[in-house]
């Protein structure tokens, strides 16, 4: 297992750093007491678990738990026995680390002792000048976007682990009587296709059922819909997974969310699935609509 150690500047990056490699597959912990760190490593080293990268953040927040001449000394220790360990110190210009606090107009750790917040900067750099001279990797994100930031994370580390972690999708059916979903990325209207509500016998069937499912695939503006859009996801997910995107949501909509939308959104997965992404596929608004069918109608309605 290999333990990365996150640490810097406070307002250079290192809250976004560690959040870019949990996205990675990283099992990750910020703002942690470096005293702690032994211990730590024995818990993972003595227990079975799925990660293979442990991303540990420590820095200043620590206050009195923090000493980085101590935390460097730890680290070399803790290599000597064995482990796998490498550190990571992010930093920017002392332009850059001023403006970011008075655009997020938070307190610098170090204000608390009673420090302006130019020095509070000047302390924290002088004081973590130990880890800094230690580290396997020195981060400047002095003006450089968060996309650029993962791109030198992504250049100095290389692949952790496991290959890049596929874009997870969720297909969703919905009605569009019950409204949009709201995390939906992308919504697919198939309102345009015949409906099987109006057949009665496929009126309380639904997308799932057999009878339902082949007379919307049979359409011929459903397979040349399905292939148009099967053009359009195969272009669009290296894209997204360019981007630095980890989920996509595909909302697919009918009128009620029972029989068009249930079988598309079916299609729609089993792609994706042969694409080797790892797909859900649930349908918000079926099982409403068929409890609506069971409820008993009052006399007047």
């Amino acid at each position: 297992m290999k333990y990365l150690i996150v640490t810097g500047l406070s307002g250079a990056g290192k809250t976004a750093c560690v959040r870019y490699l949990e996205d990675k597959g990283s099992f990750c912990m910020d703002n942690i007491p470096p005293v702690m760190l032994p211990k730590l490593l024995e818990a993972f080293e003595t227990t079975h678990t799925r990660w293979q990268t442990v991303t540990i953040g420590v820095d200043a927040r620590s206050g009195e738990f923090f000493d980085a001449h101590a935390v460097a000394q730890m680290i070399r220790e803790l290599s000597r026995l064995g482990h796998s360990m490498e550190t990571i110190f992010m930093e920017a210009s002392d332009e850059t680390l001023l403006a970011r606090y008075k655009e997020t107009r938070r307190d610098h750790p170090l204000c608390q002792e009673g420090l302006t917040l130019v020095e509070a900067i000047a302390e924290e750099r002088l004081r973590l000048q130990p880890l800094r001279e230690t580290a396997d990797y020195v981060i400047d994100t002095t003006g450089i976007s968060s996309r650029a930031m993962k791109k030198k994370l992504d250049e100095n580390l290389g692949k952790m682990g496991d290959e890049e972690p596929p874009i997870r999708a969720e297909v969703m059916s919905f009605g569009f009587k019950r409204g949009l979903p709201r995390q939906a990325d992308l919504v697919i209207d198939v309102r345009f296709l015949p409906n099987p509500f109006y057949i009665e016998s496929m009126c309380r069937h639904t997308g799932l059922d057999p009878d339902v499912k082949e007379f919307v695939t049979d359409h011929p503006a459903t397979q040349e819909f399905m292939k148009k859009w099967k053009d359009l996801l195969a272009f669009l997910i290296p894209c997204y997974r360019e981007e630095g995107k980890h989920r996509l949501v595909i909302a697919v909509g009918c009128t009620g969310g029972v029989h068009r939308s249930v079988t598309i959104a079916e299609a729609i997965g089993a792609f994706l699935q042969e694409m080797g992404l790892p797909t859900e596929i649930n349908h918000r608004d079926l099982l409403l609509e068929q409890a609506r069918w069971n409820t008993p109608v009052e006399d007047g309605e």
